[in-house]
């Protein structure tokens, strides 16, 4: 597990309501990791955060995690759970 994985579903997990239900993926690209973050239905806009503010924060901070190990990443919120 990487890093910035590991920060991404720290902070998913802290943010929502039913942190049982995030769920976290990481693949590789030749483009750098891919990290997919879901939750419940009503927790999806508390992780996106007003105009998308939190997400923001959340990938500001596994790209500072995914630098330190001289990788790149991107951070994709995706609807999964009902």
């Amino acid at each position: 597990m990487s890093r910035s994985r590991e920060v991404v579903e720290i902070l998913a997990r802290v943010l929502v309501d039913q942190p049982d239900l995030v769920t976290v993926t990481e693949s590789e690209s030749r483009d750098g990791s891919l990290i997919e973050v879901s939750a419940a239905a009503g927790d999806l806009g508390k992780m996106i955060g007003r105009q998308g503010r939190t997400a923001g924060a959340v990938r500001t901070l596994a790209n500072v995690a995914a630098e330190s190990e001289g990788a790149r990443v991107s951070v994709d919120f995706v609807d999964g759970h009902d």
